[in-house]
This record gives C-alpha cells, structure tokens and sequence, in this order.
C-alpha cells in the first residue's frame, strides 16, 4: 500500500489561480553528470560505467530502457563511491567463494 503525502490536487488546480502547469526543462550536456565511460555491458539493458558526480568518480551499475531510439538510464542501480567500490572489490574472492558453493 503507497502512502501520499499531502493533499492530491485535481487536474486542472494550479497552486494558485490563472497560473499555469509548470513548464518541464531538459538538462544540458555541459553539466557535471553527463554520460560517462561504458567499461562493459552486463546484459541487453545493463551496464557498468565510471562516471564524474559532482567532482567525485563514481562506479554506476544500472539498468538502460529505450526511449524514442535512445538508451535512457532508469531508476534500478547503483552509484558506488570510490570507497564503496574498493570495499566490494576486496570482497570479491569471498563472494565468489560464496557462490560456487551455494
């Protein structure tokens, strides 16, 4: 069961009267957190990348999704830190071990 915060406002309500719906802006390619370098691709809709986030390098593991011919990032992932990922890479010979003997 969703929860919705605050009161849902009808169609046709605007925060007040004669305004109108507020205008949806695209994002420019010059911004800090444009596409960054594809290292492999998982599977047809996933992939890995190193990225810059706001001046910090991060490793983005995501699911992609079609979008008028283009590939589009969705909201399934993950955006590891560099700490992040190095703790994960230390593990991985005890997640490997894990697996094979499950």
């Amino acid at each position: 069961m969703s929860r919705r915060f605050g009161k849902r406002k009808e169609e046709d309500e605007y925060a007040s009267e004669g305004d109108n719906p507020p205008k949806k802006s695209s994002r420019t390619d010059d911004s800090d957190d444009a596409d960054g370098i594809v290292v492999c691709e998982i599977s047809k809709n996933r992939r890995v990348s190193v990225r810059s986030f706001q001046g910090k390098i991060m490793v983005d593991i995501r699911e992609f999704y079609v979008k008028d011919g283009k590939q589009m990032p969705g909201r399934k992932g993950i955006s590891l830190s560099m700490d992040q990922w190095n703790v994960l890479r230390d593990h991985a010979d005890e997640i490997d071990e894990l697996v094979a003997n499950s």
